[in-house]
């Protein structure tokens, strides 16, 4: 059994000293045993020499019998459902930082909307919640929003989140005022004309299921295009849910090139291939699709050399009624909160990146990039932390997920790796009971 915990009143935190940890902090490269001392909400002291004998009469202690002690995560791309809904997911997953998309209703195009959920998440406590604004009016793709007046409210970045910017034209004054802020943008990158009426990978199996097919061009045309806009304009670009081997070999060179330009991928596209949709299997419907297996291979390398910079959940919520439908007209997306960090894992469990180099891709990565105060076990700096257990075996299911919304891809794939406690601020928002049974 799990529970989420109360925020309760932030004056009253005191001293805890966490001991008998595994720290990871990718930021500083330590992996070794040792311990952290908060103070209401900042880390006081972090290093291998903390005990129980750091602790002074009235200090709270917790044993972290042997499991990790990280940076709480910090999640790129988060769909937004109810805000108490994503945010307690968010705590069970070991979330404590995380951007939403502008794809919402109201859109997030307006200050007040930026100021609004700020507001509420800090009301809740439970996890710390950024934006990012509307590229585009009403995410139509062609007027641009007043992005300096939505940096000021505290929009970090600028998307049409699951839209695709088609016109090149906007897209090109998309990069260039951005730059004048030096702001980054994001892109879902699919191209609409070749993507059209398309509801998975074109290939032998959409052939054999009676699917059409969305050819794997229609992502890497789409970055190309973008590539050469950004050398035109300069500023920082970075692109979503990189799938094909073609994309990896596009943003490779564009590294090589010097361009300024960022990727990320979601679990699905190295956990799981396009063999998934089998049986018309909903949950697995995506965007982008799950591709065959040599690009989920490629994936992996990409992530491996660095060419991929960030893994995010891509949580997309769906309800039920939108999901189970016939394949082409089901809703696509899939949640993944609960799901990040566990299949993520699987890239240590399987030799393939050392487990402090999983850790920094979902932690002290994505908060450089959005030059957030997070992703470090560093002093003075926030006490947002997560302790979990590597090992332990888990199976996702209706039953084991946090969302609301459960339209995994993952349903029912067993998994490794379960977090224990999630701190923000200093202050346990979610404790598992098999770590810390209730006495």
């Amino acid at each position: 059994m799990t529970v989420i915990m109360p925020t309760g009143d932030k004056k009253n935190l005191g001293k805890t000293v966490y001991i008998n940890a595994r720290l990871i902090d990718p930021a500083s490269g330590y992996d070794g045993p040792g311990g952290v001392i908060t103070t209401a909400e900042t880390i006081q002291s972090v290093g291998p020499d903390i005990t129980a004998s750091s602790a002074s009469d009235g200090t709270e202690i917790v044993d972290c019998n042997g499991l990790c002690l990280c940076p709480g995560l910090v999640d790129f791309r988060v769909q937004l459902g109810s805000l108490d809904g994503t945010c307690r997911a968010a705590a069970s997953g070991g979330i404590t930082s995380l951007v939403t998309l502008p794809d919402m209703d109201p859109v997030i195009d307006d200050p007040s909307i930026v100021e609004f959920i700020a507001r509420r998440a800090r009301k809740l406590g439970l996890a710390k919640v950024y934006v990012f604004g509307a590229a585009t009016k009403a995410l139509k793709g062609e007027h641009l929003n007043e992005y300096g007046l939505l940096n000021e409210a505290g929009a970090l970045g600028f998307s049409d989140g699951l839209h695709s910017i088609q016109n090149a034209q906007v897209m090109r004054q998309i990069l260039s005022y951005a730059a004048t802020f030096d702001l980054l943008v994001a892109c879902h990158p699919e191209n609409a004309e070749l993507a059209a009426n398309g509801v998975a990978t074109a290939g032998e199996l959409t052939t054999r299921l009676g699917l059409t097919g969305i050819p794997i061009e229609a992502e890497v045309i789409h970055i190309d295009r973008d590539l050469r806009i950004l050398e035109m304009t300069g500023g920082r670009l970075h692109i979503n849910n990189v799938s094909t081997i073609q994309s990896v070999l596009a943003i490779k060179a564009a590294k090589q090139k010097g361009l300024n330009i960022t990727c990320d991928t979601a679990p699905p596209y190295f956990a799981l291939n396009d063999g998934a949709i089998n049986g018309y299997r909903t949950f697995a419907k995506l965007s982008p699709p799950l591709r065959p297996e040599p690009h989920r291979e490629a994936i992996i390398q990409a992530i491996k050399d660095g060419t991929i910079d960030i893994i995010t959940s891509d949580h997309t919520p769906r309800d039920e009624e939108s999901k189970r439908l016939p394949f082409s007209e089901a809703a696509v997306g899939g949640v993944g909160l609960n799901t990040l960090l566990p299949v993520s894992l699987d890239l240590y469990h399987n030799g393939v990146m050392e487990l402090i180099d999983v850790i920094a891709l979902l932690t002290h990565a994505p908060a450089r990039l959005l030059n957030l105060d997070a992703g470090q076990l560093t002093v003075g700096r926030p006490a947002d932390m997560v302790l979990f257990d590597p090992d332990r075996g888990w199976k996702v299911s209706e039953n084991t997920l946090y969302s609301k919304s459960k339209n995994s891809p993952f349903d029912g794939r067993p998994v490794q790796g379960q977090v224990m406690l999630t701190i923000v601020d200093g202050r346990p928002v979610f404790k598992n009971e098999k770590a810390f049974p209730s006495s």
